[in-house]
């Protein structure tokens, strides 16, 4: 009798052990569906999570980031700004904020958001190389070629096999009369990928100027 119950005790033990695994098992994981593509998914997953625990930072983050991919600029902006509200100090926040504010052409306040995320996560940021670049691309666009210069120069330093940046970076030099300089970061685009056309286009811009 003793060893029937100990059999049973143990048998009900072992189904919810297996229950627990594979219910976590079971489970969207919805960082999982945004590292594999799957955006919308990774939303709804996301969006399940908040309606259960409306302060977890963790769902906030990666729905931001799948609204983001998306191209959802405005929900992004409003999930983002919630969440801070929570957690104001959470440079992945920060960061996505200031992609959001980007997308819809409010760059000052963009700028603001990357700035802060320069100041709080420092140079070891896990974004920092995509933020020096959004920092270029406003820079641009206010016509401060310099400091776009300066920007870009941080981005490809932080990430130097991304093409484009160091086209941009070779525009940025090029409208500050920086010819050498620009062909260089030019060139260097077109080591990594040698079809890209602002690179080829640019270098062709400049070497007149160089002779």
């Amino acid at each position: 009798m003793f060893f029937n119950v100990k059999k049973i005790v143990f048998s009900v033990c072992i189904f919810f052990v297996s229950f627990q695994i594979f219910s976590q098992a079971g489970k969207p994981d919805a960082l999982r569906l945004y590292n594999e593509g799957h955006f919308k998914e990774a939303i709804a997953v996301c969006e399940g999570e908040l309606e259960v625990n409306p302060r977890n930072i963790e769902s906030y983050v990666v729905l931001c980031w799948s609204l983001i991919k998306n191209k959802q600029y405005w929900e992004c902006e409003q999930k983002a700004t919630a969440a801070r509200k929570i957690n104001s100090y959470d440079v992945r926040l920060i960061e996505v904020l200031g992609e959001a504010k980007f997308y819809l052409q409010k760059y000052d306040e963009s700028m603001a958001m990357f700035q802060r995320y320069i100041a709080n996560a420092g140079e070891n940021g896990s974004r920092v190389g995509e933020v020096y670049y959004f920092m270029g691309e406003i820079y641009i666009l206010q016509g401060k070629f310099q400091h776009a210069d300066i920007s870009f120069s941080a981005a490809v330093r932080n990430s130097p096999q991304r093409a484009y940046w160091w086209s941009r970076l070779g525009y940025a030099k090029e409208k500050t009369s920086d010819w050498k300089n620009a062909v260089i970061a030019y060139d260097q685009a077109l080591k990594i990928d040698a079809t890209q056309y602002d690179a080829v286009t640019g270098r062709k811009r400049c070497l007149p100027h160089l002779q």
